[in-house]
């Protein structure tokens, strides 16, 4: 019986697993494509783990009123427990003349989920990500996978294009059925004469 055994363990010890879902995430949420390819099994494992993280951005997106700002700063802290901290001796690594090492990945996926994802899925209740199978590997025959946001800008522009098709045929149609009732009404005319 697998009782009490929720999570793929994905041949790794817990402190690397762990690692290497915040680091899957923080890809995903860093991409400019919105989208990320890995193994099936993994991918399957980041779904519940980034769409927590993308639950407590929107949280914070909905909150307004008094007492706000520090809700809001506690979700980002919890939010910040899926991705890497950061540069941990940022200021006591840096001399004199020397450019401080920049931020990390984590530290930019942590602002773009709260600006920009928790604005996004503000009115969406769930599902914030979608897996499509890609099939095999060709080296080990690993089951590969893309996992990406939904309503992403990709998708945004495929939908207005089939809006404008839908309506630019629609047209054409309309256009068409004008001058055929035209051309028949003149047919008419012309066998009555």
């Amino acid at each position: 019986m697998r009782h009490l055994k929720a999570h793929r363990k994905l041949g790794r010890p817990a402190e690397h697993r762990i690692s290497m879902l915040r680091n899957l995430a923080t890809s995903l949420i860093n991409s400019r494509d919105d989208r990320i390819v890995t193994t099936l099994p993994k991918a399957k494992e980041l779904r519940p783990f980034i769409e927590k993280a993308i639950t407590l951005s929107r949280r914070a997106a909905s909150l307004e009123g008094n007492g706000s700002e520090a809700t809001g700063v506690h979700l980002r802290r919890q939010a910040a427990s899926f991705f890497h901290a950061g540069n941990h001796g940022r200021a006591t690594t840096t001399r004199r003349g020397q450019i401080p090492p920049p931020r990390s990945a984590g530290v930019a996926a942590l602002s773009r989920l709260f600006d920009e994802l928790g604005e996004r899925f503000r009115d969406r209740p769930g599902g914030y990500t979608r897996i499509i199978k890609m099939g095999r590997r060709s080296g080990d025959g690993a089951e590969l996978a893309i996992i990406e946001l939904v309503d992403n800008a990709r998708e945004k522009e495929a939908q207005t294009s089939a809006r404008k098709r839908a309506r630019g045929s629609s047209k054409k149609k309309a256009a068409d059925s004008k001058v055929a009732d035209s051309e028949g009404g003149e047919k008419e005319n012309g066998a009555t004469e």
